[in-house]
């Protein structure tokens, strides 16, 4: 699918995309194998062709603490941060340097992988008071009945909190979805914000559209951000770059919202301006 030409009122920031190359080291359990490269450098010029100005890399979870290509590529693109997977014990020597090369946070998996992190452990805990520490955030996706238990596990820490994908609620549910309740609280609360993005992995494009207008009633827009969820992971040839920033004008039809929500939240957020 050919992309489109850029499209007016673009987000200056995309916080939420992956890069990769095919020889880097994946895990046993990996749900995904890519088909081809996506690299920092593809990324730049998809974010150049549409206008986009700065991007935060998600760690991705088929990589597992092989966090060194998104450091390399944070070195060579100062437009770029980033997020970490790492191991509970991590000291903070090596947390302060990453934080130095452009890491603003981690990144928790709970699905998809064989040891999902117990936030009531011990090393878990500490893990999460450095966080806290380097005024950095978790940000993670959860499904279902879990999400509740995170959110106060991480609110407890005084962590700052970012939800990928609407909080992926249960199809069958939408936004009765207990999990997606507890999303909405959360934000109300002050220190969660959500990223409107993957709409494409939910149940239709009504449930997308849903779940954007119930957090812009809670929110008004306040502590959600954009996040195109580039390259499409299972999806790579039937989602273009364009489609996302479209949903975004979708979902959020009102110009200074999208402003919000796709220049002003993210640039404080991660850009500390």
């Amino acid at each position: 699918m050919n992309d489109a030409l850029p499209i007016p009122d673009a987000p200056l920031v995309d916080t939420h995309f992956h890069v990769y190359t095919r020889d880097m080291p994946i895990t046993p359990w990996a749900w995904h194998h890519p088909p081809e490269d996506a690299s920092a450098e593809q990324f730049i010029e998809v974010m150049d062709k549409h206008g986009v100005g700065f991007g935060v890399i998600a760690a991705a979870s088929l990589y597992g603490q092989y966090n060194d290509y998104v450091i390399r590529s944070m070195r060579r693109h100062p437009r770029l941060r980033g997020t970490a997977y790492v191991r509970p014990e991590t000291d903070m020597y090596t947390l302060e340097r990453m934080k130095a090369d452009g890491m603003v946070g981690i990144r928790l998996f709970f699905r998809r992988v064989p040891d999902p992190p117990d936030l009531t452990s011990p090393e878990y805990r500490l893990l999460l008071r450095r966080v806290r520490d380097l005024d950095w955030h978790v940000h993670t996706l959860v499904s279902g009945e879990m999400l509740p238990g995170v959110i106060a596990a991480i609110e407890d820490a005084g962590v700052k909190l970012v939800i990928d994908h609407f909080g992926k609620p249960d199809e069958r549910l939408g936004v009765n979805c207990p999990g997606f309740k507890a999303l909405l609280a959360a934000v109300e609360r002050g220190r969660t914000w959500v990223k409107l993005s993957g709409g494409f992995r939910q149940g239709s494009r009504e449930a997308a559209r849903s779940y954007a207008q119930a957090l812009l009633r809670v929110s008004g827009g306040e502590r959600l951000m954009w996040g195109s969820d580039w390259p499409f992971a299972a999806f790579e040839d039937s989602v273009t770059y364009a489609q996302t920033i479209a949903d975004l004008h979708d979902w959020v039809p009102d110009a200074a919202t999208r402003r919000l929500i796709g220049a002003e939240t993210p640039m404080r957020l991660y850009f500390g301006a």
